[in-house]
């Protein structure tokens, strides 16, 4: 059993995303379908095939997605030419074939009515593919918006702690420069036995004689 990747993705894989998407695109398929098709192929997620398309790949691509949109539109135009084709000619299609004529007078109704019934059962399965999509890129969104905040908690603590740390090295080196003076004073008081020395409040020695 496979497991989703999640690691980054290369030049390769965003090349094999866009050729799969145009291609459905192209053909009169979901993009749903596709994020599925490059998801097995790649071992992830359709949603993450998804995020990946919209949020990089779609934008290198925008000349692309208009060429298959336009030779999706050319594909449908094709079979209704055929169609016009075989009405300019009605006499050559009964000869070939006349019991069809009969045939799908017969039963014209159901036939259509099949082809309506199998049409709206797709379009509603990709709808709700759709749906789906849509929901796990916004709960995605949501996610993100989410560690957005945490960073910027983040960002405000280590400010704070970065301020308390200043504070700590400045009292470092004010402790180390009493020291300092200190034992500088402990040196000058041995040195003469009728001289002292006293620290006043802001750390300067102050000279006493006996």
């Amino acid at each position: 059993m496979t497991s989703n990747r999640q690691d980054a993705w290369s030049q390769d894989e965003d090349l094999l995303l866009a050729e799969v998407v145009l291609r459905h695109i192209r053909e009169g398929g979901t993009q749903l379908q596709a994020f599925e098709e490059v998801g097995r192929k790649l071992s992830r997620t359709a949603a993450a095939c998804g995020f990946r398309w919209n949020s990089f790949v779609r934008k290198q691509y925008k000349s692309g997605i208009e060429l298959a949109k336009r030779q999706r539109k050319e594909n449908k135009k094709q079979p209704a030419l055929s169609q016009t084709a075989e009405v300019e000619q009605p006499q050559a299609k009964l000869e070939t074939v006349p019991f069809k004529k009969a045939a799908a007078e017969s039963e014209p109704s159901k036939l259509t009515l099949n082809e309506v019934i199998e049409f709206l059962e797709s379009l509603k399965g990709s709808l709700s593919q759709d749906r789906e999509l849509e929901s796990a890129y916004k709960k995605l969104e949501e996610y993100t918006e989410i560690l957005e905040q945490q960073i910027d908690k983040l960002k405000e603590a280590n400010a704070a702690y970065q301020e308390k740390l200043e504070l700590l090295e400045e009292d470092h080196q004010s402790l180390l420069s009493i020291f300092e003076k200190a034992r500088k004073m402990a040196l000058l008081q041995e040195n003469e036995d009728k001289v002292k020395f006293q620290m006043d409040k802001n750390g300067n020695l102050q000279r006493l004689q006996k």
